[in-house]
């Protein structure tokens, strides 16, 4: 009889089950190999894991809105971390390779036509400056309107405090203009913001953003110095040294009244029950009404350990002149001396270099509604090519800086 079935399949005798002390064997001796065959690729991912905190660090901060723009930010997070040397080199091979343009002729409408002439209304009682005289331009032959003072800003008892200007900042790069602020220290009182990254620590009682109590008579506000390994001076709020100030340096004061003044200290200006706060930055850049004796835009141990200052970039710098009245001047194009000529053509006698560098340079006033709060939607900066707009000052801003608001 035939057997019509199909034929059965020889079975096979499963392997033995391999023990799990084996097989993590197996497994370690081929990532040995693998490794053992990839050394470069061994290292490179040792190195990505180990400076995975690093890396994460670094993305959070450049990434923060808050923190300017993604350069700006990377090239303080590495000065923070011990390397700014190479950022100083890679800001100078930036800048001599990206220098401003020489000659030309400003865009239209970069300094506005004089304005008509006004009168202070002379029934208000409130003591105030008088209107400074017009800049004396350094360009020439002058623009209509170059130098020429223009109310900005809320009235502060029905009288202007702010005047703003514009010029060329030398005869040589004709095409650009830095902006000159004018304060009326009678009308506005003084206050130092304080910042999580300058000068760190706190909290602070005032630190952004502009809460709305003080937002009501907000008129203006500017930025201060360097980051404080930079600065050669010291920072004192709120009763607290916070960093010890520097016999010598350039130092601007703020009194319980509101007044504030600049000066070198610890000769023009000093510890008293009545200071509340002192925002130190390298040593006085004006002295006596001229540029002090030696200046030299090539000499980057004084003005800008943060950027060799042999080529012109953006900088501020703060004054006050034999008045008292506060000048703020601010703009691309700029070395140490142009900005100290800046300074005493628009009557400074006292005066300090503060921040350097596009992101960091910032003057915003605010000119409300009568009884409104400032906002940045009534605010405008000096030059409407300054980085962060009136919007600054109402962020979780980290850097400190300085608010001028109407006296009562």
């Amino acid at each position: 009889m035939i057997d019509l079935r199909p034929p059965r399949r020889a079975r096979h005798s499963r392997p033995p089950r391999e023990s799990w002390r084996r097989r993590r064997r197996r497994r370690l001796a081929a990532r040995h190999t693998w490794f053992g065959r990839h050394p470069a690729s061994t290292v490179l991912l040792a190195v990505v894991v180990a400076l995975t905190p690093v890396w994460w660090s670094l993305g959070t901060t450049m990434f923060n809105p808050n923190n300017g723009s993604p350069v700006a930010a990377a090239a303080d997070w590495f000065r923070n971390h011990g390397a700014g040397s190479v950022v100083r080199w890679a800001e100078n091979v930036w800048y001599t390779h990206n220098a401003p343009p020489k000659g030309g002729k400003p865009p239209k409408g970069a300094i506005p036509p004089p304005s008509p002439t006004t009168t202070t209304p002379q029934q208000v009682a409130f003591a105030h400056l008088p209107t400074p005289p017009p800049i004396v331009p350094l360009a020439q032959p002058p623009i209509p309107g170059e130098g020429q003072w223009h109310p900005a800003g809320r009235l502060v008892h029905g009288i202007p405090a702010v005047y703003e200007a514009y010029l060329r900042p030398d005869p040589i790069h004709t095409s650009l203009v830095v902006g000159v602020a004018w304060m009326d220290t009678k009308l506005l009182r003084a206050t130092l913001y304080s910042g999580s990254m300058i000068p760190g620590g706190g909290p602070y009682r005032y630190t952004a953003p502009i809460g709305p109590h003080m937002s009501q008579s907000l008129v203006a506000a500017f930025n201060a110095g360097f980051l404080m390994q930079d600065a050669e001076g010291g920072y004192y709020t709120q009763g607290k040294t916070i960093i010890p100030l520097r016999q010598g340096a350039a130092s601007f004061v703020i009194y319980a009244n509101g007044s504030c003044t600049v000066g070198a200290w610890g000769t023009q200006v000093s510890m008293t029950p009545q200071v509340v706060a002192v925002r130190q930055n390298l040593q006085l850049l004006v002295n006596n009404g001229a540029p002090v004796p030696g200046l030299n835009a090539n000499d980057t141990t004084k003005w800008g350990l943060t950027l060799g200052n042999q080529v012109y970039v953006w900088r501020s710098g703060v004054g006050v002149t034999a008045d008292g009245a506060l000048v703020y001047v601010g703009g691309p194009a700029l070395n140490i001396t142009t900005m100290a000529n800046l300074l005493v053509r628009a009557g400074v006698v006292r005066g300090m270099e503060m921040d350097i560098n596009t992101d960091w340079v910032n003057f915003s006033a605010y000119a409300p509604a009568p009884g409104q709060p400032a906002a940045p939607s009534n605010g405008a900066t000096l030059l409407s090519s300054m980085m962060g707009g009136p919007a600054r000052y109402f962020t979780d801003w980290p850097r400190d800086f300085i608010t001028m608001s109407a006296a009562p």
